[in-house]
């Protein structure tokens, strides 16, 4: 289950984080994970619950905001949400599209016990 590796990952960039910022109590960290990541968001809840008890951050909540497959159509720059596999332009039923979203797997934001977000930009893969 790669979902383990991956909740891991993630609170090793938010024990990162908090090192960086002495005296800040994390509550809620937030990640975006593509449909395409091929993650199960469920599992991936659980490992990071599981990995939490019994620590510093067992009251950690995660929040999981799921990406859909963006396509952009070469020939009239059109974005759409791929569905079913139709990467036909709904625009100009150009066929020329190109993926341009849907496998990331980034941090988006911590917020600490006073919820004020640290931005961050660190992505895991």
């Amino acid at each position: 289950m790669h979902e383990m590796g991956f909740a891991n990952s993630i609170l090793e960039a938010v024990r990162a984080q908090v090192a960086r910022h002495p005296g800040v109590v994390p509550s809620k960290v937030g990640i975006k994970v593509g449909e395409l990541a091929a993650i199960d968001g469920d599992a991936l809840q659980f490992c990071f619950e599981a990995l939490i008890q019994g620590t510093d951050l067992r009251s950690l909540k995660l929040e999981i905001e799921i990406c859909p497959r963006l396509h952009r159509c070469g020939g009239c720059g059109y974005t759409f949400v791929v569905r079913d596999y139709e990467f036909r332009c709904p625009e100009c039923a150009g066929m020329q599209s190109e993926c341009i979203s849907g496998d990331e797997l980034e941090l988006a934001f911590l917020e600490v016990e006073d919820n004020e977000p640290i931005a961050v930009a660190e992505k895991s893969s």
